[in-house]
């Protein structure tokens, strides 16, 4: 009976001691082991085997953390106060260093934060501050990564969420943004104007362009037609004096006297006063003689002379001035009187 319990009290201190001599270590872990008080360096990750008698474990986290930091209020270079709150990412690159060298490393870096970040924000405008947050960013992270160094930390990054300005500072920003809006509306609005302007400019332009255009193209066209209509003129007349020429060739002199006849005839059915009587008038009356000769003579079959009608002989005696003469002497000479007296 009292072996048993012996036994039995001896296999469950073994359980114990198995227990916490048996350690599992994730991949994202590493295990800093103490012998007796003095670091003997990192275990893991997998089955790590301590001596639950001498040895002890810290576990340390490998993968990144943030950290938030609180409001923290800071004056810039022009003197303004400004409350600012941040978050810095950060992970443990020496896990012996992030054991051995700090014992809070929470607390170590919101210090390290507060002062860092009054530091670059009284090197900086509070305009810059508002505008230049990136540049803000990259220095906190430069300045905190080289203190938590030694600590076997890493900063990885550093993110501004809100920057508040004083109210005094806000309303002026408030009004600054305003005018701005406004300046910029102004522009937008003189750009409209100069673009519409310009647009309205082309295009009476490209309007007095094509109105040119179109009466050079009339113009083009009016002359054309005008020199063609001018060169059928031409033709046709041309046409109508060869048609002339050509029944010209083949008239007799009697035609000629014919015509020249029924010229004077015309001309003395005028209701002018004056006439004029062309000077080859002997020559006309001398073919008139010609032809009224053989008539004179008696030839068979020939038609009597009317009354009154003159010899050709007479007719030929005319003196050519005669015949141009006033036609008022008509009305105010005697009736009947001869040019010849007779």
């Amino acid at each position: 009976m009292i072996i048993g319990i012996v036994v039995v009290v001896v296999v469950l201190g073994l359980l114990v001691g198995l227990g916490m001599s048996v350690k599992i270590v994730r991949e994202y872990q590493r295990l800093v082991l103490f012998r007796l008080g003095r670091a003997t360096g990192t275990k893991g990750p997998g089955l790590v085997l301590v001596n639950p008698v001498t040895d002890r474990t810290s576990l340390v986290d490998l993968r990144e953390q943030f950290l938030e930091i609180p409001h923290q209020t800071a004056i810039t270079k022009d003197n303004a106060p400004i409350s600012i709150d941040f978050i810095i990412f950060y992970k443990v690159v020496d896990p012996q260093m992030s054991v051995l060298t700090v014992q809070n490393f929470a607390g170590a870096a919101l210090n390290v934060a507060s002062t860092t970040l009054r530091s670059v924000v009284g090197d900086m405008a509070l305009d810059d501050v508002l505008s230049k947050r990136e540049d803000m960013n990259a220095s906190l992270r430069v300045r905190l990564d080289d203190v938590t160094e030694r600590w076997g930390m890493k900063v990885t990054s550093v993110e501004v969420r809100e920057v508040n300005p004083p109210p005094g500072v806000q309303e002026a920003m408030t009004r600054q943004m305003s005018a701005e809006r406004t300046r910029r509306a102004a522009v937008t609005e003189a750009e409209g104007q100069k673009a519409a302007a310009i647009t309205r400019a082309e295009g009476d332009r490209q309007a007095a362009i094509t109105l040119a255009e179109g009466s050079k193209q009339a113009s083009i066209l009016s002359a054309e037609g005008e020199r063609q209509a001018a060169v059928l003129r031409a033709q046709g007349y041309t046409s109508g004096l060869e048609v002339i020429v050509q029944v010209a060739r083949d008239l007799d002199d009697k035609t000629m006297l014919l015509q020249y006849l029924d010229t004077l005839k015309q001309i003395g059915s005028s209701p002018s006063s004056k006439f004029v009587v062309p000077m080859e008038l002997s020559g006309l009356l001398n073919g008139v003689k010609g032809l009224l000769a053989p008539a004179a003579t008696g030839g068979t079959g020939a038609a009597p002379a009317p009354p009154g009608a003159r010899d050709a002989s007479q007719v030929g005696s005319f003196p050519a001035p005669a015949l141009v003469r006033d036609t008022a002497s008509d009305h105010g000479g005697e009736p009947g009187a001869a040019p010849d007296g007779s």
